[in-house]
């Protein structure tokens, strides 16, 4: 009786490059028929080719030429997957990358799921979970900031970390489970002393971690941001001016903008995403009243509020008064930036006579003139901006650890909870067996970020957000 390959041990293919036409596009095979499948299309032998070569040659069908080529080998295990792994260069023809392909699966290859090389190279240990979450993050990094966050965690800076901590409770929970095989004799192997003090410094490093999420977070998908404001004072235009295009539709008529217009914009190195939003004001007209609902509700979510007010019509202490009564999460970023400074008789004067007031007992607002209409000290505006990323991380200096995926924050959280349920037991002088099922379950949840504790579910959702080349 014939025995099927298991789901991991048969030739896979798919094109590795976007579609559509270029000057040359990329198909990756990996698995063991991966070269011989190769070898039965190619003009030239293969077999006595090393690891990390390339060949020029032609892909054919028979006799009919399909295309001239570059085939690189790379052999089992010093490949991405850890198998043997062949890529073809071909040129970027919509019509060769097709034909090519189905070669390759007429031959012996079968069409690769999405993300199933780098399921791959997980299964083959070139990668833990962690890793592989990093390689999507890499290639959908749109900014430095979100490229850097990347290679951090693909390069293992979350995972070192974690499997640090993790190996030193397995030490103790080892002891610990000891002590019940001698539960008649009334020995202790596990120092509760040493014990309680490393769950004190695994908290540490775990609580910095979560609060790290919302700037590793913001650094890879975009820092929220919303520009909220009175109608008429100048939310379009100064989106339109950070920007340097006309994306909103300027008008002196109120309630011009109704729904969320967001773009996205880089800063030195990091993205911002900005949601211009409806002027907020009381209104009887019932799509504007939606607008302004959905603008304070988008203000409640943002990491960074920038409250944009008619500087010769407002003052900065009335703009913070304004902000206060929102009532927005305490760890959001609030600029006040004063606009039309170029309608103002004295600007410098205006400046100097203004005493913002604190918010919500923090000694922040960062306040500021501009004129969104001619770009004035639009340059100090994105200064601001950028410290607000930074406020974002103050509990992490520029060389910690970042993470930024909700999966690995939630874990971290039933992680610390089960720690703090483990330390009240110390405290309360309950026996090894009950401390050990919770130092297990704080054990499952921080292998569970890098892939040592995992189910085919979780498993399913990560890699199915894989492009199917990688």
């Amino acid at each position: 009786m014939s025995v099927s390959p298991s789901p991991h041990s048969d030739t896979i293919a798919a094109l590795s490059t976007p579609a559509g036409i270029g000057a040359l596009g990329i198909i990756r095979m990996s698995g063991p028929e991966a070269i011989a499948i190769a070898e039965r299309i190619f003009s030239r032998k293969l077999s006595g080719v090393g690891g990390g070569q390339m060949r020029y040659g032609q892909i054919r069908r028979g006799s009919e030429v399909l295309d001239d080529v570059v085939l690189g080998l790379f052999r089992a295990p010093h490949s991405y997957t850890c198998e043997d792994v062949v890529e073809i260069s071909c040129h970027g023809s919509p019509y060769i990358l097709r034909e090519v392909l189905q070669l390759l699966l007429e031959s012996g290859a079968r069409l690769a799921e999405p993300g199933e090389f780098t399921r791959r190279a997980w299964l083959n240990g070139s990668l833990d979970l962690a890793q592989a979450e990093a390689v999507a993050d890499l290639i959908a990094a749109q900014s430095a900031a979100a490229h850097r966050v990347a290679i951090n965690q693909l390069r293992g800076g979350v995972s070192h970390e974690l499997a640090e901590l993790r190996q030193q409770l397995i030490d103790f929970t080892a002891l610990i489970e000891l002590e019940l095989d001698f539960g008649e004799e009334d020995v202790e192997f596990a120092d509760r002393s040493r014990l309680t003090a490393l769950i004190d410094h695994i908290q540490t490093h775990i609580s910095r971690l979560i609060s790290s999420f919302r700037l590793g977070n913001a650094l890879k998908s975009g820092m929220p941001t919303v520009i909220l404001g009175k109608p008429n004072a100048g939310k379009s235009t100064l989106l339109n001016a950070l920007l340097n295009e006309n994306r909103a539709i300027v008008s002196d008529i109120p309630g011009t903008t109704r729904d969320v217009i967001e773009d996205r914009l880089v800063i030195g190195g990091v993205e911002f995403r900005l949601m211009d939003t409806a002027g907020v004001r009381d209104t009887t007209d019932a799509i504007e009243a939606e607008g302004v609902q959905r603008s304070l509700a988008l203000a409640h979510k943002a990491d960074l509020v920038i409250y944009l007010f008619d500087a010769a019509s407002e003052t900065p202490a009335q703009a913070i008064e304004y902000l206060h009564s929102l009532d927005l999460p305490p760890d959001t970023q609030l600029i006040a930036a004063g606009n039309k400074a170029d309608l103002l008789p004295d600007p410098a004067a205006y400046a100097e006579t203004q005493d913002p007031r604190s918010l919500g007992g923090k000694a922040y607002v960062a306040w500021l003139l501009i004129s969104a209409r001619d770009g004035g000290n639009l340059e100090g505006l994105r200064r601001l901006m950028l410290d607000a990323v930074e406020n974002l991380g103050e509990s992490s200096s520029a060389s910690d650890t970042l993470i930024s995926h909700v999966r690995h924050r939630d874990h971290l959280r039933q992680a610390s909870q089960a720690l703090d349920d483990v330390r009240q037991a110390l405290d309360q002088g309950i026996s090894g067996d009950l401390v050990s099922i919770d130092l297990r379950v704080a054990l499952h949840h921080i292998g569970a970020i890098t892939g040592e504790i995992n189910t085919e579910e979780v498993l399913g959702s990560i890699f199915s957000k894989f492009c199917i080349g990688k």
